[in-house]
């Protein structure tokens, strides 16, 4: 089984660039998306009606912000939203997908924001969805948490660390959640079975730092301990363009 996660920063942006063309080629069973930037009645039919794929839309309140959506194969056991805390719910940034080996959250972490205002918002964000994740553990539950975590964990994943301390997602207190999820049963599943490896999957626009590769990785699989005997690979396709991010895979064996 193929998991793939993408922020799209503009579904309909992307769209419109052929952006989606890649499926074919990566050919994914469940699609996590991030950053919709659409309510479901202006998704293009492209994904709405896609041939191979079902999908679940998940928007913001607020227009053309925000929102995640997930597109699969293999029928789900059920799908649910949000995280039961209004302030965080009514911004469309999670989706939870079951199936029967595992649970699946497509995530859309929040930014920091300008000036970090928001960093307190977003440490809140990490602290309610571990709760959910604990409850699951406790139960003998498998998890597989993806999307953009908007926290580049340590200096390896980001091309100017020194630069950025003091900017919200290399913050301490940002990354220290990063920690406490790896201390609370989970696995970066690529910083474990790459550990030197550099990959990024996010990269400045207004810099023009792709071109460069003066990126940062934000996008995550943090998967269960007892899962990963079953975690092949892990891929970054950053040659997918269409978005500041590139899509991430995560191939699970049979």
């Amino acid at each position: 089984m193929k998991i793939t996660t993408w922020n799209v920063n503009g579904i309909r942006a992307v769209v419109n660039k052929d952006g989606f063309s890649w499926l074919d080629e990566v050919k994914p069973d469940i699609l996590g998306l991030q950053e919709i930037k659409a309510k479901p009645e202006q998704v293009p039919q492209l994904l709405l009606e896609h041939p191979e794929y079902q999908s679940f839309w998940h928007s913001a309140e607020r227009p053309g912000y925000s929102g995640t959506a997930v597109l699969y194969k293999p029928e789900p056991l059920s799908i649910q939203t949000g995280l039961d805390m209004q302030e965080y719910d009514t911004e469309g940034r999670t989706i939870r997908v079951e199936y029967p080996d595992f649970f699946l959250y497509v995530i859309y972490f929040p930014n920091g924001g300008q000036g970090n205002q928001r960093v307190p918002f977003k440490l809140g964000f990490y602290a309610r969805l571990l709760e959910l994740c604990d409850q699951h553990h406790a139960r003998g539950e498998r998890v597989i948490i993806t999307g953009d975590f908007n926290t580049a964990h340590n200096e390896i994943d980001l091309a100017n660390p020194k630069g950025n301390k003091k900017n919200t997602g290399f913050l301490p207190e940002e990354r220290a959640w990063i920690d406490t999820y790896l201390e609370h049963g989970f696995v970066d599943a690529y910083r474990s079975l790459y550990p030197e490896t550099v990959g990024y999957t996010w990269w400045d626009y207004r810099t023009n730092a792709r071109p460069r590769n003066v990126g940062w990785r934000l996008d995550y699989f943090l998967v269960s301990s007892g899962l990963m005997p079953w975690v092949e690979a892990v891929q970054i396709h950053d040659d997918v363009m269409g978005s500041d991010h590139c899509p991430v895979s995560l191939v699970l064996k049979e």
